[in-house]
């Protein structure tokens, strides 16, 4: 099959665009022969020979002899090579900020985290890069290839901007002049929303056996916020605020949210909600002293407790109300859900399919798939560094 996405017209554009397409035929489907490339992607075998030499010099890739009884002549298998191109992962949530080390094919080498303290936002992205730094080190390291953040708020990607990030209490804040002030030298920095960031992992590293080219990936946490995916393109938005799901009103004059807004959806079915309202159900049997997570309610509600369980119905429930929304206004083939909710997916999963079958299709019957997050690893650190990693795999420059 031809790819449709080749380009005429500068022949150095051209090369470049054609180098990112071979590059990521070789990621998606190593081990893979030249000759394979050239048939998938309709380019000549000298193209592709002259594109993979430069990728060999780069060492961004090796070969190896694909030992084959059914041939005279024994072909190269090409693949990636590990251990150059390191990225960096930082993943600031609202109470702890999480850090991985990754190499080019998604393999998380390490992993850390922090309790976030944001109030000097330039002395704790210091503490950050150093808390990078130790772990990059640690596996004698020298350098980083390059860095993504992923933040919970509305992030302008391009100017590698916080806007606005409530449950933080960010707004205006420039992560880019921040790093850089600190990192000079880094070649390769980028940062979005976390939501945002876990779609895109699903989409490189997802494990599901399912399209991903048209989903949703919904993220449950302190707050709650989507990742679009559309025609295998995350969708940013005009202000970079698409997917902010998190904010649309169930209830007009519900529950006050950290938006300032009355009634939104993560009032009722983010962690925080879900925690409240364990509360009040335990209310008399629960000391004002104790505090109380989201992963003790499901380890409650898994031993029995009567109250932990409902409460996680519930939470059920108005996920199920917030993704008719989603499926209403996208219509996606699959919603993908993350957050430490999904271990109470036998819980919440019949809650949320019962709405969705009542509410999401009219009159007609619809056919969309609820998952679970299929990454081990936390989805918004991983798509940190996927941003980073796009870099290397889609550098479109135009050289002269």
């Amino acid at each position: 099959m031809i790819d449709e996405n080749i380009i005429a017209g500068n022949s150095k554009v051209v090369r470049n665009i054609n180098r990112s397409m071979i590059l990521n035929i070789i990621r998606t489907n190593e081990p893979i022969s030249r000759a394979k490339i050239a048939k998938l992607t309709g380019l000549n075998k000298s193209t592709v020979s002259s594109i993979v030499s430069d990728l060999l010099d780069e060492e961004i890739i090796y070969e190896q002899v694909a030992v084959d009884q059914n041939v005279g002549r024994n072909p190269f298998d090409l693949y990636l090579k590990l251990g150059k191109y390191i990225i960096g992962a930082i993943n600031i949530d609202s109470t702890k900020t999480y850090f991985a080390i990754v190499d080019i094919d998604g393999s998380v080498l390490d992993t850390s985290y922090i309790l976030t303290n944001p109030s000097d936002p330039e002395a704790f992205i210091k503490q950050c890069l150093n808390e990078i730094e130790i772990l990059y080190k640690k596996h004698n390291i020298d350098h980083l290839e390059g860095l993504g953040i992923s933040v919970a708020g509305i992030v302008y990607s391009k100017k590698l901007e916080v806007h606005y990030a409530p449950n933080i209490g960010w707004e205006d804040l420039n992560l880019g002049d921040i790093v850089r002030k600190q990192w000079p030298d880094i070649k390769i920095l980028a940062a979005d929303n976390d939501a945002k960031c876990s779609a895109f992992a699903e989409m490189w590293f997802g494990t599901h056996k399912t399209n991903y080219s048209n989903f949703v990936f919904v993220s449950v946490g302190v707050g709650i916020g989507t990742g679009i995916v559309v025609n295998n393109k995350l969708i940013d938005g005009e202000s970079h605020a698409s997917g902010e799901f998190g904010h649309i009103v169930l209830y007009e004059d519900g529950e006050q949210c950290s938006c300032g807004n009355k009634g939104c959806w993560e009032t009722y079915a983010s962690d925080k909600a879900t925690v409240k309202r364990y509360i009040r159900k335990k209310q008399g049997s629960i000391s004002s002293d104790i505090d109380v997570f989201i992963d003790d309610i499901i380890k409650y509600a898994k031993e029995g407790d009567r109250e932990a369980v409902e409460t996680l119905t519930e939470t059920g429930f108005y996920l199920g109300l917030g993704i008719t929304n989603i499926i209403r206004a996208v219509d996606p083939e699959t919603i993908i859900l993350g957050g430490r909710i999904v271990q109470a997916w036998d819980i919440i999963y019949p809650e949320i399919i019962k709405i969705i079958e009542k509410r999401a299709f009219f009159d007609r019957k619809g056919i969309i798939t609820i998952l679970p997050a299929s990454l081990v690893i936390r989805p918004s650190v991983l798509g940190a560094a996927t941003l980073a990693l796009k870099e290397i795999f889609d550098d479109y420059k135009i050289t002269l």
